[in-house]
């Protein structure tokens, strides 16, 4: 873990971020660039490249995942949910889900399902190393590129 405070926004958001992009190179999604740099809609994003994913056996599905990897990196960090934080990502995943499932009480199972599946993706070491590395580069030069995502999580794959 970075050596700085758990209650700093800039740190919080780092791994908020790298989680975003950790579990989209885990699905096979690649990253456009990562950025903690704030504007007034957001504190950071993510940015996925635009026509390039991998066929997937459930698109949908991937799409939840990398929703909830940012709030559930910064869980894995803080020892607690930020729901505030990821309010807007927790809405557009609740929407997916609902999507899916048809009915609210089936997407707030889904939505559980997915977010256990989630943190069990993350918290793999290689996996959560990748997310340590990329949030540290982010606090280092808060843009980084996908190609420089790439990098750690492939890094962290051959340690």
């Amino acid at each position: 873990m970075l050596d700085m405070e758990l209650n700093d926004p800039k740190l919080l958001t780092a791994y908020h971020e790298a989680g975003h992009a950790v579990m989209a190179l885990v699905v096979g999604r690649p990253l456009h660039k990562i950025t903690i740099a704030a504007n007034r809609e957001r504190l950071g994003v993510c940015h996925l490249q635009k026509g390039r994913a991998k066929p997937s056996k459930d698109w949908l599905e991937d799409e939840i995942l990398i929703l909830l990897a940012g709030m559930a990196a910064e869980s894995q960090l803080l020892g607690t949910y930020n729901t505030e934080g990821a309010g807007q990502d927790l809405r557009m995943a609740r929407r997916l889900a609902l999507i899916r499932a048809g009915s609210s009480k089936q997407a707030e199972r889904l939505e559980r399902k997915l977010l256990a599946k989630t943190e069990h993706v993350l918290s793999n070491a290689r996996h959560w190393k990748a997310v340590e590395q990329i949030a540290s580069d982010l606090m280092n030069r808060e843009t980084i590129s996908g190609r420089a995502a790439q990098h750690w999580f492939d890094l962290a794959d051959d340690e």
